[in-house]
């Protein structure tokens, strides 16, 4: 069961504070809603977790409902728009079922205060969403969680008989029309008037959610080779969306609204546990003991081999930063053991080398995972006693940051992703949506308002970001829908009103 525990989160700062200012650009209430140069009668949404209404870690009915592109429908119907079906789940709890076999959890929810904090655990019960019951007929949205952009032009992408091995998606398996059917070859089908195409996120969100666990696959443009945790190829990702167009334009849909892809380290999975955790009031007397028996022996060894800066004494006075091993640095381990011999002993100075030869501390452009938090003061198993709590004494791995190198590596790829992205929505005629812009904006100090309530990027208090920390609340994807529709009012001379997001959910509290 997965449960997170967030400290230091008063229970006053989970009220909403307010700002006089408005994100809506104008009252529209007395103009009059047409399509302008669009056809809305058949709407389809294209895309991964964000467009199927993910949240909490799972996907439910009350999320669904609350989709980014079932808000925008809804508007379109005020203009011509049709029926906007969705693939819907059992329930409101989440997961997935194989027959009798749970293959996904439920949805996180905060099952109580400790000292002030939410405790974050899984709601408890089985699954009653089975993905051996097909789901037939008429569907708008065809977002599939976990899809990577050439996830959509798959063949067999919603095979069942490759669930297990990875081959294939849970949720398009679902509602793919055959076992060689591809997602995009399916909404074609439903023979669209008007689309939306968002991908991109996951060729990027699991190398970066898993600490940079993967490989960065740029120069490689074979996607059969690649790991679930892998960088995607940017030419990759831009052969995967042009096809998906071309397969939309070449069924006869050529009108609809692209969006980019936002910097993963603007949200909260990245930006809640800061990098200088360790407080002297949690570390208390052990600075001292710490300083002396490890930080001050390992900071002269590394000094003599010109690497001191890797780490420094722990104060008494200020936060401090963690240890983690940095596997993109010179390893040193063989140099620590034999200056660590003397004093040490050669067994003690080869664990020694062993566990620092890659450690530093952190420093302010490294991002420390969201579920990193409940492993920081922990016990590393295996480690000899005296050098065994994670972050402290004994580095954490590399599956716990997101390094510095490893955030460039995210950054460059994304970047590359969206200047492509823009290229292929200006080719076409498509609106744009710069959703990298707008997720910048409200990781900022300021935030942004509506109606007297302001929204941040900030973990549970934010009010657009739900439990995961990735993906968004009914009252984010608000902010995302009035995003698309502000594009397609822009492209298409449309006049489709905006929605209030205070109207929609956000995190629920006990």
């Amino acid at each position: 069961m997965k449960k997170i525990i967030i400290s230091t989160l008063a229970v006053s700062a989970l009220f909403f504070t307010t700002s006089c200012e408005t994100d809506f650009d104008t009252d529209v209430k007395d103009i009059a809603v047409t399509k302008g140069e669009a056809d809305f009668s058949n709407y389809v949404a294209l895309g991964n977790s964000l467009t199927s209404g993910y949240r909490d870690n799972a996907l439910y009915i009350d999320g669904q409902n609350e989709s980014y592109p079932n808000i925008i429908a809804g508007q379109m119907r005020l203009a011509g728009g049709g029926n906007f079906v969705q693939p819907m789940m059992a329930d409101n709890k989440g997961g997935l079922l194989l027959g009798t076999t749970p293959i996904q959890a439920t949805k996180l929810y905060i099952q109580s205060f400790v000292n002030g904090s939410p405790n974050i655990t899984n709601v408890a019960g089985a699954p009653t969403t089975n993905i051996t019951n097909k789901i037939t007929g008429a569907l708008n949205n065809f977002g599939v969680p976990g899809a990577k952009s050439f996830h959509l032009i798959a063949p067999g992408y919603g095979n069942i008989a490759g669930v297990l091995t990875g081959t294939a998606n849970p949720y398009y398996v679902r509602f793919s029309t055959s076992t060689t059917s591809s997602v995009v070859d399916d909404a074609v089908l439903k023979k669209p008037t008007f689309f939306s195409y968002w991908i991109g996120n996951n060729d990027v969100l699991s190398y970066a959610t898993s600490g940079g666990v993967g490989v960065n696959q740029t120069g490689n443009t074979n996607p059969a080779t690649y790991g679930s945790n892998d960088i995607s190829d940017p030419n990759v990702v831009a052969a995967a969306i042009k096809a998906g167009l071309d397969k939309l334009k070449a069924g006869g849909t050529t009108k609809g609204v692209i969006a980019n892809i936002p910097y993963v380290t603007s949200i909260p999975y990245f930006t809640t546990v800061p990098y200088n955790p360790l407080t002297p009031a949690a570390l208390g007397s052990n600075i001292t003991t710490l300083n002396a028996s490890l930080y001050g022996p390992l900071k002269q060894a590394l000094t003599a081999f010109g690497a001191g800066t890797r780490i420094n004494l722990l104060s008494a006075t200020t936060s401090n930063p963690v240890l983690i091993k940095d596997t993109s640095l010179p390893d040193l381990s063989a140099q620590l053991t034999a200056a660590l011999t003397p004093s040490l002993g050669l067994a003690t100075a080869t664990a020694f080398g062993q566990i620092y030869g890659q450690a530093r501390q952190t420093t302010s452009e490294d991002y420390i995972i969201l579920t990193t938090r409940g492993v920081i003061g922990t016990t590393a198993s295996g480690a000899p006693a005296s050098i065994n709590v994670y972050g402290v004494s004994y580095p954490l791995q590399n599956q716990h940051v997101l390094t510095k190198a490893e955030a460039a590596a995210v950054k460059t790829a994304v970047d590359a992703y969206n200047a492509s992205i823009k290229t292929l929505a200006d080719t076409y005629g498509l609106a744009f949506v710069d959703t990298n812009k707008k997720m910048v904006e409200l990781n900022g100090q300021s935030g942004i308002s509506f109606d007297g309530v302001k929204y941040t990027a900030k973990f549970v208090t934010g009010g657009t970001f739900s439990l995961d920390g990735v993906h968004l609340t009914g009252r984010g994807y608000a902010i995302v829908a009035n995003e698309f529709i502000k594009a397609i009012n822009m492209k298409y001379k449309s006049t489709l009103p905006q929605v209030d997001p205070n109207k929609y959910s956000g995190v629920t509290f006990p």
